[in-house]
């Protein structure tokens, strides 16, 4: 093959975006100019060869004919040093592109990206106010030379730093005008990948839902138009694995959460690794696989991905109902930051009910309410409303309970969100029978094994094939659990903030409705009837 021959061959792969043809087509060139080498840097990061990337990064840098040239060469160098967690050399070639930018003399595109760079450090070091000043910079020097890479990483800065002081609105909207630059195919394609996975992470973080979905379907899209890209799609498979989760296709989404674990670990570890075993130990508890999801969640620490809230609820699902509650006071006593105790409270609220704790069940219901009116993410406030109804029920007030299970029940249907509307269904199923009303609570509670069945939520199922039997009523459980626990009388209304009349009339129903007449035999009844 000529020297054209192989000019051709590699340009063309490019143009097709077929990267490892591409990566091999300029790697095979004999004597690659300057721009054949970034363009080779490109294709083996877009191919999954992140080391041949950064040699040919750093052979483009010692080729380029101009400061400018060897400047954006040593920026985009740091920038895949920096994704790969490689902080200390990622600095250096940014501090690099800086001083060779100084010889250029003018201002040029290439300052857009050390701004944009720079800005991410510090919204990275906790200002993001002085973040935002730096991507609003990067915008600018982007429209006054006419790269949409550089205005695209400065918008998608900027509206990072908004969220992260409060102003999720404006920043939502501009991460939205990111993505129209990315899926009209204005950036390049290291970029428009960036871009996916920033957004689709902070639509998550944020509890935006219906955004995460769309513009992880729109992802998944993109890396199916290009079947040798490599790199973005492990996340992709993660963000894949997460909507198919809350679309109730479980199945699916274990099967694409173990392939983000093969090619995230493959040729080496990836940072992301550690989401994708939390992930699949998530997938594993849900579907009761619980000594799976315990080596699961060890994984996923061993990789740097805290396995929370996911830990402490697989320690509720082992019985381990005091431990859970340990891990989870923990928790919330480490986190401050509104996102993180969102996704906390909702597992404090179900560990303090198991355990009895319902004054601290009833504290987290609150401060879930009123996160949700400040975040007004609508996935937020089903979870409030849901909270609220399972603390309600467990007071005992089933008619006050129903108002807030109906909201919850019509969130999750709005949403979409199937395994979550069953849950809702078996509590409102509760409420039903509390209130008189057997027909509709056979209807509720049918509903919702339905749902645990055809999705796989065997431990949700088995719960609710089990709850209240012999027309027990919640609140009789707390206290058939607590007395089956070796707790007093007096024990059981400090824990159920209740009086010790009002748990000597509980304990008098129970044994009524058991047709029992003893504290042991009523312990012997929980274990058997695997209450407790």
């Amino acid at each position: 093959m000529t020297a054209a021959d192989s000019h051709t061959r590699a340009y063309d792969a490019w143009d097709r975006r077929a990267w490892a043809e591409a990566r091999d087509a300029f790697a095979a060139m004999n004597a690659p100019g300057p721009d054949d080498l970034q363009r080779l840097a490109v294709a083996a990061f877009l191919s999954g060869d992140e080391a041949l990337s950064a040699d040919a990064w750093s052979r483009a840098y010692h080729a380029a004919p101009s400061a400018q040239i060897a400047a954006r060469c040593a920026f985009w160098q740091a920038f895949q040093l920096q994704a790969a967690g490689e902080h200390a050399r990622a600095g250096g070639w940014l501090t690099r592109a800086a001083r060779l930018l100084t010889e250029v003399g003018h201002e040029c595109a290439e300052h857009g990206l050390v701004q944009a760079m720079t800005a991410l450090q510090r919204l990275n070091d906790g200002d993001p106010v002085a973040a935002r000043a730096g991507f609003a910079e990067a915008v600018r020097t982007g429209q006054r030379f006419g790269d949409q890479d550089v205005q695209t990483l400065g918008r998608l800065g900027q509206g990072h730093a908004l969220i992260e002081l409060g102003r999720s609105g404006e920043g939502m909207a501009l991460l939205d005008e990111v993505m129209v630059a990315v899926t009209t195919d204005e950036v390049s394609p290291v970029v428009a990948g960036l871009a996916y996975c920033a957004v689709i992470g902070l639509c998550r973080e944020n509890f935006d839902l219906r955004r995460a979905a769309e513009w992880t379907t729109a992802l998944i899209s993109w890396c199916g138009a290009q079947p040798e890209l490599m790199a973005y799609r492990g996340q992709c498979l993660i963000h894949r694995s997460e909507v198919l989760q809350l679309r109730g296709n479980w199945p699916e989404a274990m099967a694409a959460a173990a392939l983000a674990r093969r090619r995230l670990s493959e040729p080496m570890p990836r940072p992301a690794l550690g989401m994708a075993l939390y992930q699949q130990a998530e997938l594993h508890r849900l579907r009761g696989d619980l000594g799976a999801a315990e080596a699961g969640y060890a994984d996923a620490v061993r990789w740097g991905s805290p396995p929370q809230p996911g830990f402490a609820l697989l320690r509720l699902a082992q019985g381990r109902t005091e431990a859970a509650l340990a891990v989870i006071n923990r928790l919330l006593g480490e986190n401050s930051q509104p996102t993180s105790r969102c996704r906390l409270l909702p597992a404090r609220v179900e560990i303090g009910l198991a355990a009895g704790d319902l004054a601290g069940a009833r504290e987290a219901a609150d401060e879930l309410e009123a996160l949700a009116t400040e975040l007004d993410a609508a996935y937020v406030a089903a979870v409030a409303a849901h909270a609220r109804g399972a603390v309600l029920l467990a007071s005992g007030d089933a008619p006050s309970a129903q108002g807030p299970l109906r909201r919850a029940l019509a969130g999750w249907q709005e949403l979409d969100v199937p395994y979550e509307a069953a849950r809702t269904r078996a509590l409102l199923a509760t409420a039903c029978a509390e209130l008189g009303d057997p027909d509709s609570a056979r209807l509720e509670r049918d509903a919702a094994l339905a749902t645990f069945a055809e999705i796989g939520a065997a431990l949700d199922a088995a719960a609710l094939d089990h709850a209240a039997p012999d027309g027990l009523t919640q609140r009789e459980l707390q206290v058939l659990r607590l007395l089956a626990g070796g707790h007093t009388n007096r024990a059981i209304a400090h824990r159920l903030s209740i009086s010790d009349k009002t748990v000597a009339r509980h304990i008098s129903n129970i044994f009524t409705k058991l047709g029992i007449s003893s504290r042991t035999a009523a312990a012997a009844y929980a274990y058997e009837h695997r209450l407790v």
